[in-house]
């Protein structure tokens, strides 16, 4: 895709994306994402992507936006659980492998086996032998993904600790997103430090040729998501196999008409609205 700037009256004074030029920019985007899943279909392409980053940094909001317009048969989303104890005492990365792309699909993993890396480190589930073995694991484990043919993309997503706290409280104080905090989130909520340092540390050991980390900057959720989905496209060759405008043929007349029950013999959900 070509290097695309928008108009500075498309940006608010305070450097948000206006949300009618935020659309029209999501909505083309969404375009090629369709064209991207026709191509990924008709080639059998294999892609992995990998959404990482601290609480509330947008990781969910840019999936959702791929997702919009999306085959879910083709473009699908993982979202793990806690881990089952049958989980626990397998090799770590067996239940990230069940899910990873077959021919024609493209998994989206919103957390991926990082969590060892983050929360897993920081909150105490995973010991410090194990957090070193997966660190020095990772880069062959994705060096293999690699060289089968699957399109591994990394992302991060980074956001100061003061956007951080802000929607955490937006999230606190709105009925319809306190759902979104979880009772990790909240244990989590003072160790801002120790997340830096993990993540830090994580990347130096995993950041790779073979599987290098994009860092998307999610401090204005709108813009980060159109980063995010053109970076994305750009990273895989795709070409426009979208199928040709479709014309229904008329409907045949049934040689026996068929007379329907009346509509006062179903039940309606009452029209409210």
């Amino acid at each position: 895709m070509s290097d695309r700037r928008l108009d500075e009256d498309a940006y608010k004074g305070s450097g948000e994306l206006r949300k009618k030029p935020y659309e029209a920019e999501l909505r083309r985007l969404q375009i090629e994402l369709v064209k991207l899943q026709h191509w990924v279909k008709e080639t059998g392409y294999r892609a992995a992507v990998l959404f990482e980053g601290r609480d509330a940094a947008g990781k969910g909001g840019a999936i959702t936006r791929i997702t919009d317009r999306t085959n879910s048969r083709i473009v699908r989303t993982v979202a793990l659980g806690v881990p089952s104890d049958r989980e626990r005492s397998q090799w770590y990365f067996q239940r990230y492998v069940e899910q990873l792309p077959a021919a024609g699909e493209i998994v989206l993993f919103d957390r991926s086996w990082y969590n060892r890396a983050g929360v897993e480190r920081v909150m105490g589930f995973a010991s410090p032998a194990e957090v070193d073995v997966f660190l020095r694991t990772v880069p062959d484990f994705e060096r293999l993904l690699v060289e089968s043919g699957i399109h591994l993309v990394k992302y991060w997503f980074s956001i100061s600790d003061e956007e951080q706290e802000r929607r955490f409280r937006a999230r606190a104080e709105d009925p319809t997103k306190r759902w979104k905090l979880s009772e990790m989130d909240l244990a989590s909520w003072s160790k801002w430090q120790e997340y830096s340092r993990a993540k830090d540390e994580m990347s130096a050991a995993t950041d790779t040729d073979h599987a290098p980390w994009w860092v998307v900057d999610g401090e204005i959720k709108r813009q980060a998501r159109l980063n995010c989905i053109a970076h994305l496209l750009e990273q895989i060759p795709y070409e426009d196999l979208t199928p040709p405008p479709i014309d229904l043929p008329p409907r045949t007349p049934a040689e026996d008409p068929y007379e329907r029950p009346p509509r006062r013999e179903q039940t309606f959900v009452p029209q409210r609205y």
